[in-house]
């Protein structure tokens, strides 16, 4: 199963959700590849700094910023139960070329007004891939959300009717995501009983049924 985490807005936690949840699979023994498909390379980073800090392996990391993902990805899953790709923003054709590979597209936004408008191009990117990938599902994760404010419950209503809608589980704004990827490390290593690790492992119990 490939998931892709895409959004054109730069800065909506891509990264940090894809890592997360290549973490969380692979503590429960899936085999889990991450395509760091950003230029940037901040899935890369993180996996040298965890291996500096000595940190165990989880899973694998390899870079693949090119638009040929839809033809190497599904090879690379043929060794693994998931393949998950952090994709970039700004880059159509890498957009693309991650849609066309992927089973499940996740959308990664804030709770603000402008994030729901910056995502329309994504969503016409979706509706492209989907004329060849029929079965491609997509849905919104709200991410970096603010404790108790109106404007993210807002955001999860209007979404919830949305086409494509978001997922029941939100991840928090906190800072021990900061922390954690400076370590080399994720949040449930640091403090598996934090708010922090819940709310990821909740993301991918809901991520993981939406799959086979």
């Amino acid at each position: 199963m490939i998931v892709a985490l895409l959004n054109q807005k730069g800065g909506v936690g891509k990264t940090t959700l894809a890592l997360h949840l290549a973490g969380q699979w692979a503590r429960q023994g899936k085999r889990i590849t991450l395509i760091d498909a950003d230029p940037q390379g901040s899935a890369l980073d993180w996996s040298e700094q965890r291996g500096r800090r000595r940190h165990d392996r989880l899973f694998g990391v390899i870079g693949l910023a090119r638009d040929t993902l839809h033809r190497e990805a599904p090879e690379l899953g043929r060794h693994t139960d998931h393949v998950i790709i952090d994709g970039p923003p700004r880059v159509a054709a890498l957009l693309r070329s991650a849609l066309l590979a992927a089973d499940l597209a996740l959308i990664p936004v804030q709770p603000s007004p402008f994030d729901g408008w910056a995502s329309a191009e994504m969503l016409a990117l979706i509706a492209e891939a989907r004329v060849f990938r029929p079965a491609l599902v997509a849905r919104f994760v709200l991410n970096r959300c603010p404790a108790r404010t109106v404007i993210a419950r807002e955001t999860a209503h209007s979404l919830a009717e949305h086409d494509p809608p978001a997922l029941a589980a939100r991840i928090g704004q906190r800072v021990t995501f900061a922390d954690a990827a400076r370590a080399g490390q994720l949040v449930f290593e640091q403090d598996d009983c934090s708010p922090a690790a819940r709310e990821i492992a909740a993301l991918a119990a809901e991520v993981g049924r939406l799959t086979p």
